[in-house]
């Protein structure tokens, strides 16, 4: 059993090939044989002397790993390994711990020395870039001596899975900025609400002070003396979060989709939404609706929004237009604000959806979302330098003038957009968002 923890160095073969090459110089330097196996007996010593060391104690070496509850999508994630040198001795450690296959790494290792008695713990980080489980395999550690011919294997922490969410980190970032005094260095702008939006509360007694522009004439009669209408601030309004999980979602950039980009930035915008005592639903659609979260302002609101978010799969299919309209015309009754995660790369894509698209904004108000396709804008930025490259940036501004084309297009018919880099599409998205709170246009 403890030869299977018991693992050679690649000094210990170096000096054996050594060992080799003085015997072969001793056929011809006959007064070297003596030496060099006096040499080899010493160096059998030592192995031994390290074999003693490393296995002295059972368990010369504690570790565990510790993983956080969950990881967040698209962040870099901190991974800690608490280590704990039991021997009397400094000790180098090799660590190889056994990450989840998503992450396609194949060489991960970290090192470090312990002294005597002492603790450490080595923080790694991982950044995931699909949802679903991770499962962490066996944690590694090799044991080596000052002698450093041979290693003892410590394994720890088998079979460990964790969850990844959509991006609870953003989320969390942005909640803070976008409340506090120092947002606007992180790309928030500072919007001054115009006028007041009010909705009717009760009818009550006129009063010294009452505005007499709310008298309610009808009720004055009735009652024979001054009746005024009452309102409150109208904070409850209906905020609808759509995604459209089709094929234009496809798209990846920086290791994510942009659907998981639209998903990470659904989660942050709830989270403002909420604290701004508005109600916020969502729900996603392709081929069908599916996801459905029904709109409210509950405190388990963000709980059932983050699991439908964990759920969304999709197999890119054509985004069905019609599922959508008919979702909205059936179940959404009350005017609010519809913001519509999707994509349209060329104005022939977005005419074919246009008639569904104006339906939804003339019962609601509807943001469309959709991104800039950041490669296409490099290469408009480049010099050329070839005729090739000449047609390529002729055709790159085609398609960068294409979106702005069908942002025009769009807001023709009165339908908000936000063109954003995938980066920036939280930013973008909360600060439209609030501009629109703002305005009181909902």
């Amino acid at each position: 059993m403890l030869f299977k923890s018991l693992y050679i160095h690649l000094r210990f073969y170096a000096i054996l090939i050594l060992f080799i090459g003085l015997f072969i110089l001793a056929f011809i330097f006959p007064d070297l044989y003596y030496w060099v196996w006096g040499a080899v007996v010493l160096f059998s010593a030592v192995v031994l002397v390290d074999y003693s060391l490393l296995f002295a104690l059972k368990k010369g070496i504690s570790a565990q790993r510790k993983n956080p509850e969950k990881l967040s999508n698209g962040d870099t994630n901190s991974i800690h390994i608490y280590l704990k040198n039991h021997y009397n001795w400094t000790v180098s450690l090799q660590i190889i711990d056994e990450i989840p296959f998503q992450f396609q790494v194949r060489n991960f290792e970290l090192k470090t020395t312990l002294a005597p008695q002492t603790d450490e713990n080595i923080e790694y980080q991982l950044r995931p870039t699909e949802r679903g489980e991770y499962s962490f395999g066996t944690l590694n550690i090799y044991a080596t001596s000052m002698l450093g011919l041979l290693s003892k294997r410590y394994r720890f922490d088998g079979n460990q899975t964790v969850a990844t969410y959509p991006s609870f980190l953003q989320m969390k970032k942005y909640d803070m900025l976008a409340f506090s005094k120092y947002k606007q260095p992180y790309g928030f702008r500072k919007i001054r609400k115009l006028g007041t939006t009010t909705e009717f509360e009760q009818i009550k007694e006129y009063v010294s002070g009452d505005d007499i522009r709310t008298i309610n004439w009808k009720a004055t009669a009735k009652k024979n003396q001054l009746m005024v209408n009452q309102y409150q601030d109208e904070n409850a309004q209906t905020v609808y979060i759509i995604i459209d999980k089709g094929r234009v979602m496809k798209m990846p950039f920086d290791g994510l989709s942009l659907l998981d980009y639209a998903i990470n930035a659904s989660l942050a915008l709830s989270q403002v939404i909420l604290k701004k005592k508005d109600k916020v639903g969502l729900f996603t659609f392709s081929k069908k609706i599916e996801n459905r979260v029904a709109a409210a302002s509950k405190n388990m609101q963000m709980q059932q929004i983050m699991e439908q978010l964990y759920r969304v799969d999709t197999n890119y299919f054509e985004s069905d237009y019609s599922q959508l309209y008919a979702e909205v015309k059936r179940n959404i009754s009350h005017r609010s604000l519809l913001i519509l995660f999707t994509n349209f790369e060329t104005l022939d894509g977005l005419n074919r959806q246009l008639p569904y698209l104006r339906g939804l904004a003339k019962n609601h108000l509807l943001l469309v979302v959709f991104f800039e396709n950041t490669e296409l804008k490099v290469l408009t930025e480049q010099k050329a330098q070839h005729i090739q490259d000449v047609f390529d940036r002729v055709i790159a501004q085609k398609f960068d003038h294409e979106k702005r084309l069908i942002v025009n297009e769009l807001r023709k018919y009165g339908i908000y957009t936000v063109l954003t880099a995938p980066e920036n599409l939280s930013m973008d998205t909360i600060n439209t968002y609030l501009e629109i709170k703002a305005r009181g246009i909902l």
